[in-house]
C-alpha cells in the first residue's frame, strides 16, 4: 500500500458522528490520538455501563458509548494520565478508518484532534510544511461533482 503525503494540519471528518471539517494536528510524535471531550461521564443503563460525553465544546450534543476502556497516556506536559479511549471512524482522504482516540480535555489547545502515530503508520508520510491536505482534495472533489449535469 502506497503512503499518501499529509501536512501538519488538517480537516477531517467523523461520518457515524455527523462531525465534518474538524481540525487535527497531525502529530508523528504522539503514540495515540485524542479528540476534545468534556462532561465525561461513566454511567449506567438498564445494567450496563455507559460512557456519556460531548465533543468539541457542543453541550447540545451527547454522546453515549458502552464500548469503551481506559488507557495510561503521557500528555503533552510529561505527565502520566488515566483517559477513556473509544473507537472512532474518521475520513481523511475519503478514506474511512476505525481507530482508537482517548478523550481529553484539550480546551486549552489549538486543535481539537491529534492524530498521532497508531493512525498514521503505514498509511501517511508528514510534511509539516503542507497542510489541509485531505480538506482541500475533498473540496475539489466536491466542486467537481457539483459540474456533472445529470
Amino acid at each position: 500500500m502506497m503512503k499518501r503525503i499529509i501536512g501538519g494540519s488538517d480537516r477531517i471528518d467523523f461520518p457515524e458522528l455527523e462531525l465534518e471539517n474538524v481540525e487535527a494536528r497531525i502529530d508523528s510524535g504522539a503514540k495515540s490520538s485524542s479528540i476534545r471531550a468534556s462532561y465525561i461521564k461513566e454511567t449506567e443503563k438498564e445494567g450496563k455501563k455507559i460512557l456519556r460525553f460531548c465533543l468539541l465544546g457542543n453541550r447540545k450534543k451527547t454522546y453515549y458509548f458502552d464500548q469503551y476502556w481506559t488507557r495510561e497516556v503521557k500528555s503533552s506536559n510529561g505527565q502520566t494520565q488515566k483517559r477513556f479511549v473509544v473507537k472512532l471512524r474518521v475520513e481523511i482522504f475519503g478514506h474511512k478508518t476505525l481507530t482508537d482516540f482517548t478523550l481529553a480535555r484539550r480546551k486549552e489547545m489549538r486543535y481539537p484532534v491529534l492524530l498521532g502515530r497508531r493512525l498514521l503508520r503505514n498509511r501517511y508520510v508528514v510534511d509539516v510544511s503542507k497542510k489541509n491536505l485531505s480538506y482541500d482534495q475533498k473540496k475539489i472533489n466536491k466542486d467537481a461533482n457539483s459540474n456533472i449535469i445529470s
